[in-house]
């Protein structure tokens, strides 16, 4: 089960950062989640939020470079080794982890990644009996 993320992509100079923020903050949409990695050019600025496609179409629309695309969510408990149990029940599965990002919601943890098979990931995810997140449990 997967939830859709933005994948923004940001040119590196000022002001282009906060132009995509106020965009989604005048629009009424919640981030939930975010994160923000660079390189020499340009920032991939991926995000959760409780809009995805209204964001999606909003930044598209306004000439800005953005990709929809699906990634796992897990709650977890907010207690230290869970994260590391979650990742091992998948790595085991033989799935590789191409990106991960966390935080806390309600007093749970949430791990947030994309995989190289998410229909293996899935599988291990519900072997381990393990809890998936949807768009419904960020609104």
């Amino acid at each position: 089960m997967t939830i859709k993320q933005l994948s923004i992509f940001i040119e590196n100079k000022s002001g282009t950062l906060i132009r995509v923020l106020n965009m989604l903050s005048k629009a009424g949409i919640q981030i939930i989640a975010s994160t923000l990695a660079d390189t020499k050019d340009y920032g991939i600025y991926r995000v959760l939020c409780d809009k995805p496609a209204q964001a999606y179409m909003l930044l598209k629309e306004s000439g800005i470079n953005v990709q929809l695309s699906d990634v796992l969510a897990l709650s977890i408990d907010d207690t230290p080794g869970r994260a590391a149990e979650a990742i091992s029940k998948i790595s085991d599965a033989d799935v590789n982890i191409l990106y991960l990002y966390s935080f806390l919601w309600k007093g749970k943890g949430v791990l947030v990644f994309r995989t190289d098979n998410n229909d293996r990931a899935n599988e291990a995810i519900m072997l381990g009996k393990m809890t998936f997140l949807t768009e419904m449990d960020f609104r």
